[in-house]
């Protein structure tokens, strides 16, 4: 049977078109049930707190719960292994961190592949640390503290969160970069390390900022630089390490990440809404008031920041040889 051309071309544009209406229609009608958001800590932390508040974004702005299950432990690797091997079907999502960067080479035998498995959907926040002393250490600037080091080899203990964890990592770059030594004292988080550094039995740490400017307001440790590329609007006063350490940067960022192969129209939809959340007055404020100040990006730039910070600090796991205990 002959069919005139005009009515060939008129079925063939309508074949284009059906997966690009499926395409919509899919984003249109997500989410139609509840949706899992995985977060590889327990309750209560910084993180999980952030993950809670753009949950509930969600929650009011889909019309559909979106639900914080907590799986702890293996530094997130239990978390991000579950929401890998999910159906990529955009009702198991993943609370991402730098930590995922770090863990493809703090432990080289996982049974998943971050950048692989995971698709970034949005960053969220991106938040600095600080390299602060004991006051009774007779330094006073970032030159000071690298000069006092090279003259003290293994001498100044540094506190870290334990192995792998943030505070370990910045100051295993800050080793690298300047040729020091310093001596990593490991705990079970920062929380117990403050004490003795307090105290005077650490001489310095590289904390988060919104865990030690207490202690800094207060005279109680003196802040030498922070982590971040620039200046941080909370301790204006306080240079950036990269002043005087160029390219130094050290920073954490959050995110939402999703099982690899998930729909884009759905990858796009979360990440457009998690965008008008940090576009929020209201929504902003609650971040800045935990000191996570928000870091609103397009999906491919956070990819290109989950890439690169994965390979940069692989380098310095080598150099420091850190392991997971």
């Amino acid at each position: 049977m002959n069919l005139p051309r005009r009515k060939v071309l008129r079925l063939a544009a309508n074949a284009v078109a059906l997966p690009a209406i499926a395409r919509l229609a899919r984003a249109d009608t997500y989410p139609s049930r509840p949706v899992r958001m995985v977060v590889g800590f327990a309750p209560s932390g910084s993180a999980d707190i952030i993950a809670r508040l753009i949950a509930q974004w969600l929650t009011d702005r889909l019309g559909q719960p979106f639900v914080v299950e907590n799986r702890p432990g293996a530094a997130m690797n239990i978390a991000t292994e579950m929401v890998a091997k999910a159906n990529p079907d955009g009702y198991t999502l993943l609370n991402i961190t730098t930590i995922n960067a770090w863990n493809a080479s703090v432990y080289p035998n996982l049974n998943f592949n971050f950048i692989r498995d995971i698709a970034p959907i949005a960053s969220a926040t991106r938040t600095g640390g600080v390299l602060e002393v004991h006051p009774s250490v007779p330094v006073k600037t970032i030159p000071d503290f690298i000069a006092y080091a090279k003259a003290n080899p293994g001498k100044i203990n540094m506190g870290t969160g334990g192995p792998g964890s943030g505070p370990h990592m910045y100051g295993a770059l800050f080793e690298m970069m300047t040729g020091i030594e310093l001596v990593p004292v490991h705990y079970h988080g920062t929380g117990p390390a403050l004490p003795d550094l307090l105290s005077g039995r650490l001489q310095c740490i590289f904390d988060l900022v919104i865990s030690s400017i207490e202690y800094i307001r207060a005279g109680r440790l003196r802040p030498l630089g922070v982590t971040t590329a620039t200046r941080y609007d909370v301790l204006p006063d306080v240079p950036a390490i990269a002043e005087f350490v160029p390219g130094y940067e050290a920073s954490g960022w959050q995110g939402l990440g999703a099982p690899a192969n998930t729909p884009v129209e759905i990858l796009d939809k979360l990440h457009d809404e998690v965008n008008a959340a940090l576009a929020d007055p209201a929504f902003k404020a609650r971040f800045v008031e935990l000191g996570a100040p928000p870091f609103p990006t397009s999906r491919e730039a956070f990819g290109k920041l989950i890439a690169a910070d994965t390979e940069k600090w692989a380098k310095v796991v080598k150099f420091a040889n850190i392991k997971a205990e």
